[in-house]
């Protein structure tokens, strides 16, 4: 990736840096819906009464949970011009989108 007065670089991609008159991020939070529902079903389980449900009812449960902690947001840098807005770059590290962002911003500022 390469940010100068001229020209965003990312792969797969070259932004004219003269077209761009704005950068913005945003966050892509990915749905918690399936691992709320499958931590409820395991609990359920628990409540089945003999060995076997139960385990399994912890298992699931169990599941469920690393599913949800793993889960990452998602960062976008999104770059406005005439033509409108474009997302160019995606990552799970917001730091590195922060700092993608700081480099546009000055490349922007910049160029005049």
């Amino acid at each position: 990736m390469t940010v100068s007065t001229a020209r965003f670089i990312v792969p797969g991609q070259t932004y004219a840096m003269s077209g761009v008159t704005s950068v913005k991020s945003l966050i892509d939070k990915p749905s918690k819906k399936g691992p709320i529902i499958l931590i409820i079903i395991g609990l359920l389980m628990l409540f089945a009464g003999s060995a076997g449900p139960v385990i399994l009812g912890l298992v699931i449960a169990g599941l469920g949970v690393a599913w949800l902690i793993s889960q990452k947001p998602t960062y976008i840098v999104v770059l406005s011009s005439a033509s409108g807005e474009t997302k160019a770059l995606t990552s799970k590290d917001g730091a590195f989108v922060a700092t993608v962002i700081e480099a546009v911003n000055r490349a922007i500022v910049a160029r005049g």
